[in-house]
């Protein structure tokens, strides 16, 4: 019989209630992100065919490493393994040593990286709305430059707030709303496209190798963009950093002494994967390609906050106000690992103070109990101001997010999978599966160069014409 207790899992932890579902929940909110209404930018400096090839392929290999990531969440039998309950932990327990250490500066580093962007494009995402009533009341060409520094205050408090919620189990509702949230918005910018596309007579130039040389743009315009283009394709996918935990959170059966899965978690995992990346995968496939068929070469940055559309201004409202949803609910997902793993750390440090370890149920109104703990409260209280703090300094910081996951994309979602898999599976040595996964990594690390330096140039450029506290 089912009490309820902690001790009722496998391996004496919180009973998890996970399912594929929630999974699914979790994997679609990481991976689609408001960066998807940029796509249309993207498939237009590669054109029709590079720019769906793209897509294709990182949606493939993202799918291969989430799915050998999946077989190492128990080591060293991927069933009935001991459970390795963060990324890195899976690292420590299958390479240890230094590649751990590599492995925790790269995820975390990315993360906080993450939440400070995602800070900053919530916040843009809330101007865009003030801006598009503003354009339909003054006309298109009206000055309605808007301060976005208020709405990082305003998204900073809300994070505040969920952050509270004490662990990553807790928050599938969020996900779930959050998924909703990237089907709606990324839903609305299709339908706009496709309505565009359908009013005939407008002339967008479209080819089949994207921005003409000489004509659009030049020869070094054109190979900087490239870079980007396929680094912010290769960059969306990723979704490694929180996959442990999303994966932690899938419920374990247990009969009596004997450990039984129904069914097994990496089972449940792949199909999570399978599910979460083929949506997201359509998803980012009917943004960028019908996006960039919608304005062809000259497709914005972002075509509900960058203007790309102005009516219907109600529509393009609502499509705003969903990415703000989605972002706060993202947020929470890449936040709670970085909360889990120095709250986990301080506990084990003065496992004594009651500041620490000490929890009081607090009952709220129409919301029912809270569990709260002190040190929980200042700490992440503090990490939301700080992080907010940093996206109002620096509200350039896009491009060094984007810097931060060129450098992580290769360790992150391909090196350490497939180093943890060749293990764990024991696989030999210049074999064809071994050949063919060095190969990958070897790719997958010449994408992540050329990321890298496309970023630099962006911050570059973007340190050029940087003026602090300067309306948008």
């Amino acid at each position: 019989m089912d009490d309820g207790r902690y001790d009722d899992d496998d391996d004496g932890r919180v009973k998890r209630t996970g399912t594929w579902i929630t999974a699914s929940a979790h994997i679609v909110t990481t991976i689609i992100g408001s960066g998807v209404l940029s796509l249309a930018w993207a498939v237009a400096q590669l054109g029709w065919i590079a720019g769906t090839i793209t897509l294709i392929i990182f949606s493939a290999i993202t799918l291969l490493t989430s799915c050998l990531m999946a077989d190492c969440y128990r080591y060293p039998d991927p069933i009935h393994g001991i459970r390795n309950h963060t990324y890195m932990e899976m690292v420590k327990n299958i390479l240890g040593g230094v590649q751990y250490k590599f492995c925790g500066l790269a995820q975390y580093t990315n993360l906080i990286g993450i939440t400070i962007g995602y800070t900053l494009t919530g916040s843009i995402s809330m101007v865009a709305i003030k801006k598009s009533n503003c354009f339909h009341k003054y006309g298109h060409e009206a000055d309605c430059k808007i301060s976005n520094y208020q709405f990082m205050a305003i998204f900073g408090v809300t994070e505040i707030l969920l952050s509270q919620i004490p662990d990553f189990h807790e928050l599938s509702w969020l996900s779930i709303l959050a998924a909703v949230m990237s089907f709606g918005y990324s839903s609305i910018g299709v339908g706009l496209s496709i309505a565009k596309i359908a009013e005939g007579g407008h002339h967008v130039k479209t080819s089949l190798t994207g921005l003409v040389v000489g004509v659009d743009v030049t020869i070094s315009e054109k190979l900087w963009n490239t870079f980007q283009a396929i680094g912010n394709i290769a960059f969306a996918y990723s979704f490694s950093t929180v996959i442990a935990e999303i994966q932690a959170s899938i419920k374990f059966k247990r009969t009596k002494d004997t450990l039984k899965s129904s069914p097994p978690e990496n089972q449940v995992m792949k199909k999570s994967s399978l599910i979460g990346i083929t949506i997201s995968t359509i998803f980012y496939s009917l943004c960028g390609l019908l996006g960039y068929g919608a304005f062809g070469n000259k497709a914005p940055g972002n075509f509900l906050t960058g203007f790309g559309f102005y009516e219907p201004y109600w529509l393009v409202d609502i499509g705003n106000l969903f990415i703000i949803i989605h972002l706060v609910g993202a947020y929470q997902v890449f936040a709670q690992p970085i909360f889990s793993i120095v709250e986990s750390w301080v506990s084990k440090r003065w496992p004594q103070s009651k500041l620490i370890t000490q929890e009081y149920d607090v009952r709220i109104p129409l919301v029912g109990t809270w569990r709260m703990n002190m040190f929980r409260v200042i700490w992440r209280t503090l990490y939301v101001i700080i992080t907010t703090l940093i996206a109002m300094i620096f509200p350039f910081f896009n491009n060094i997010v984007g810097l931060l996951g060129a450098m992580s994309f290769f360790p992150l979602t391909v090196y350490f999978p497939i180093e943890m898999y060749l293990k764990q599976a024991r696989v030999p040595k210049y074999s064809c599966i071994w050949i063919r996964m060095k190969l990958l990594s070897g790719f997958c690390l010449i994408v992540t160069l050329v990321g890298v330096v496309a970023s630099i140039q962006g911050i570059i450029v973007g340190l050029k014409t940087y003026k602090p506290f300067k309306s948008n």
